[in-house]
């Protein structure tokens, strides 16, 4: 006899966080691009360079087919340049491998790196890099990871004050579990931890990686569970805190976060429950939440909502003037790009 009440209430929370109040200043929306050579995309990644915001994604026929290439643009002048392909699967004249997944990040000082896999599944993928000194003009020929190494493997690295660039990965082949790559030496040499959780008791991938107010390392990640998962790390990613739930709902879809440089936390994800039925599918609403401590979590932004459509995949950074970059898939036709004033 609870139920229509208990019912009342969960709608009532999905009201308060598809509506709560914020003080983020939406200043920019666009796509990167109107037409493109490909039907379908995902995956984006963006990061700053010295010449300004580069983009890239994965796009091709649909995902998984061996057409599907990486694909990378600009932003020049206010505009974003027309998508260009700059890495692909291709092994012979008579096999090709789809792409998947590819991460930018921007070194202190000339070089730009874009990491990417290459692999029939995510269970078989490799993982892959390219270099870029003009900003993503032009790029390196294609270097081959390390067997053991997939290299960050949706999100964003960090760059740590010791010069470690790690690396948040994870695998699929033996269950969803979260592993760390590092590299001091822009991606020449490695090394990894262990997976920190055993793919059972919590099936995790896809990590983000935030700095706490108390120096340790805070992740966030995508979930089987129905919601984010997270975990620290006291001596900069070597171990780890076992996995624990969030109060952040997750429906098996991608997210991605950042340290603000006021030291909040922002996360963009799908606020999706699996008593949000109303929505109609399950990676619709995009939402922004933002958090004093990484732990208490309050609803900030809305960025899409519409029933049984997918607004997926985000990839966030905050720029050196402060504002807020936001790319995501968005209905696996285009890439969506938002940017934020943080203050309102």
């Amino acid at each position: 006899m609870y139920k229509p009440k208990f019912l009342h209430i969960l709608l009532l929370l999905g009201f308060l966080w598809h509506g709560g109040p914020s003080n983020a200043q939406v200043i920019h929306r666009s796509f990167l691009f109107e037409i493109a050579p490909f039907p379908s995309c995902h995956a984006s990644t963006l990061a700053e360079t010295p010449e300004g915001i580069v983009a890239a994604w994965f796009g091709g026929t649909h995902e998984k087919n061996p057409d599907v290439g990486i694909w990378v643009n600009r932003l020049e002048q206010g505009g974003w340049t027309a998508p260009v392909e700059v890495a692909n699967g291709v092994q012979s004249p008579t096999l090709r491998y789809p792409t998947w997944n590819p991460v930018l990040f921007q070194l202190p000082g000339k070089e730009l790196l874009l990491f990417y896999k290459v692999g029939p599944t995510p269970s078989q993928w490799w993982g892959m890099l390219k270099r870029s000194t003009d900003g993503g003009r032009s790029w390196s020929a294609a270097e081959r990871l390390p067997d053991s190494i997939l290299g960050p493997i949706k999100n964003k690295p960090v760059l740590l004050a010791d010069g470690t660039l790690l690396c948040p990965t994870s695998s699929e082949h033996d269950g969803w579990r979260v592993h760390f790559e590092m590299t001091r030496d822009a991606g020449r040499s490695w090394t990894r931890t262990p997976a920190i959780n055993d793919g059972r008791a919590f099936s995790a991938i896809q990590p983000s990686i935030l700095f706490t107010r108390d120096g340790r390392l805070q992740i966030l990640c995508r979930s089987k569970n129905g919601v984010v998962l997270q975990a620290f790390s006291s001596d900069n990613g070597r171990s780890w805190t076992p996995l624990e739930r969030t109060p952040l709902p997750n429906p098996n879809s991608g997210t991605d976060a950042v340290t603000l440089h006021d030291g909040r936390q922002l996360i963009v994800y799908n606020h999706v429950t699996k008593n949000s039925l109303q929505w109609g599918g399950s990676r619709s609403p995009l939402n922004i939440a933002v958090s004093e401590n990484g732990l208490d979590w309050k609803p900030w932004l809305v960025l899409e909502e519409e029933p049984k459509m997918e607004f997926s995949y985000p990839a966030v950074i905050q720029g050196s003037d402060g504002r807020i970059h936001i790319t995501y898939t968005w209905k696996r036709q285009r890439i969506k790009y938002v940017v934020l004033d943080p203050k309102g």
